[in-house]
């Protein structure tokens, strides 16, 4: 029966595996995608220019 029972311990760990990856994509800020789409630029400008003076004082 170890068979049976490793199954069964593959279906619960592989459910709350699914569980915890749907958990995040659910969030829902109420922006158009439009709205969405500038504010993801932003943000990615934003770490951008971060990387850039990083890679800029590591160079001096």
């Amino acid at each position: 029966m170890t068979r049976g029972n490793q199954r069964e311990l593959a279906r619960q760990k592989n459910a709350k595996k699914q569980n915890d990856m749907h958990k995040g994509k659910k969030n829902d800020d109420g922006l158009s995608a439009a709205a969405r789409k500038q504010r993801d630029a932003e943000i990615m400008q934003r770490k951008q220019k971060q990387a850039n003076e990083k890679m800029d004082y590591k160079a001096k």
